[in-house]
């Protein structure tokens, strides 16, 4: 008889997914081709893993878990683990095309979306199971309370789509919030050079920094010169009186590219 697999740890968020109808309909979202590397994030007990190892080249696990990893090791012969943090992972050593599949730990969803997506050259495209919440807010669209930095920096680079629901029963333990599986396809071009792409990063901070106030008044309170962001606003044809979420993301794109060409204190003679 197998020896039993560790308990879950509430310092690493664990819950593992128990029903095999759920990792189908994953592994079939994501459409794992046989050429194809897949980065999997916090295998667990390994239910999901197998899945993808079976229609995978390679799998590249990261986990956290010692315990864990030693379950894991030997586990399918084209499977790669890594111990280790997500973190801290370097995922611009990825091969390019990698497909993410993974049921990222709640707590810490969002910080390891923004770790991939910095390195979103790297990967096609990724299928995430997260927090249901957290999942309405990458697709949400303006004018909505879900819309925010998380929307437009994540639609900036992938094309969303929450695909399902999952409920608390497919999991052991059970989590007390909603989950999804959400779909990413990355963008094949970036729309951005690396400085455009970090101005155009900081602008949608500093415009969310302060939902209830215009526009105006939060990227001014952000650092922003208030002359050069209603100049700005009025060349992109955007009322000045608007608020961050009442914005899509071409009209940030647009803000970016309008504030760029403002002169600069250290221009003017």
């Amino acid at each position: 008889m197998s020896p039993s697999p560790p308990p879950p740890l509430k310092r690493f968020g664990q819950h593992f997914l128990i029903d095999q109808n759920i990792v189908r309909k994953i592994v079939a979202l994501a459409a794992i081709q046989p050429h194809e590397t897949v980065l999997e994030i916090g295998p667990g007990r390994g239910i999901l893993t197998r899945a993808i190892c079976a229609q995978a080249r390679k799998v590249i696990a990261i986990e956290i878990d010692r315990q864990l990893a030693q379950i894991l090791t030997d586990f399918c012969p084209n499977l790669d683990l890594r111990v280790g943090d997500a973190l801290e992972f370097e995922y611009g050593g990825l091969p390019e095309g990698t497909v993410v599949v993974a049921n990222l730990p709640y707590y810490v969803s969002t910080a390891v979306l923004f770790k991939l997506l910095e390195s979103s050259h790297k990967i096609d495209r990724l299928v995430l199971m997260m927090q249901a919440e957290v999942a309405q807010r990458l697709a949400a669209k303006p004018d909505t309370k879900e819309y925010g930095v998380l929307s437009v920096l994540t639609q900036y680079r992938a094309a969303v789509t929450v695909a399902f629901r999952v409920s608390a029963h497919c999991f052991r333990p059970r989590p007390t919030v909603g989950s999804a599986v959400v779909h990413l396809q990355v963008k094949s071009a970036r729309l951005l050079d690396a400085a455009h792409e970090a101005r155009f990063i900081r602008l949608v901070r500093a415009a969310f920094a302060h939902r209830r106030k215009i526009l105006v008044n939060s990227l001014r309170d952000e650092g922003y010169a208030a002359d050069s962001v209603t100049a700005a606003l009025s060349r992109c044809g955007i009322a000045g009186g608007r608020r961050a979420e009442s914005l899509s993301l071409d009209d940030y794109l647009a803000l970016a590219a309008a504030l760029d060409d403002e002169p600069r204190p250290e221009s003017l003679g």
